[in-house]
């Protein structure tokens, strides 16, 4: 099917279109200079650490995970350290081609965010992106996280409301295997997985889980915006 076929793109925004591991690790270097945790270790302990039960919505759940995995890094481990690494979100980075990769779908698409963070990171993060979204949906909103099918429901009625566009008009684009391309697979919706991570060793600080094929595979977002501009 033609990419040109879809009229809404739904988004995963943290790891996908926000670069979660850049802004992370320059926390670390930020608020412990000299230490020698490498961006492995560091990002390897925050997956693990955000794998357990009982976790806080997120982003507030980063303060508990700073507090978990910095006795195991040997890193300082105080509140305000801990309240720094949450506060952080505000200032993370997109990637390099996310806005204006955002700004040509635009052209042809109503653009839908779909993020498991809460409401006051994602208007940090629309803010960074430049604003191009035509509806702002948060975990707040759905009143559950990815990979919970009830999100996904409920982003289809908020688009479904708004332009009478029903599921079969929807292309969830995203990073996380665990969190959108397997569970929008199982829904029966199109997937275009964006893998942020090609060419690198591991997942980051993305949970693991098993790979789900998608419907579209590209390693950028520009890749998708080039595609589309070329008719694919």
């Amino acid at each position: 099917m033609a990419l040109q076929h879809f009229k809404v793109l739904t988004f995963d925004v943290v790891g996908t279109l926000i670069d979660f591991e850049r802004g992370m690790l320059e926390y670390l270097r930020r608020a412990v200079p000299g230490s020698d945790v490498s961006d492995d270790a560091f990002l390897s302990a925050y997956r693990q650490a955000r794998k357990r039960e009982g976790t806080l919505p997120y982003p507030d759940d980063l303060e508990p995970v700073w507090h978990l995995i910095a006795p195991q890094l040997g890193l300082p481990d105080t509140p305000a350290l801990a309240r720094g690494f949450r506060d952080s979100v505000a200032a993370w980075p997109a990637f390099a081609d996310s806005a204006q990769a955002l700004q040509r779908l635009k052209r042809r698409f109503k653009l839908v965010t779909m993020t498991n963070a809460q409401a006051w990171a994602l208007d940090h993060f629309a803010q960074t992106l430049g604003r191009p979204f035509d509806l702002e949906i948060s975990a707040d909103d759905a009143l559950c996280e990815k990979p919970d099918p009830r999100y996904f429901a409920y982003a289809r009625g908020r688009y479904q409301g708004a332009w009478g566009f029903t599921q079969a008009d929807n292309l969830h684009v995203a990073q996380s295997q665990y969190h959108d391309i397997g569970a929008s697979r199982r829904l029966g919706i199109a997937t275009c997985w964006i893998e942020r991570r090609h060419g690198q060793k591991g997942s980051g600080g993305t949970i693991e889980s098993e790979h789900t094929v998608p419907d579209y595979h590209f390693r950028t977002l520009a890749e998708l915006a080039d595609a589309v501009d070329a008719g694919q």
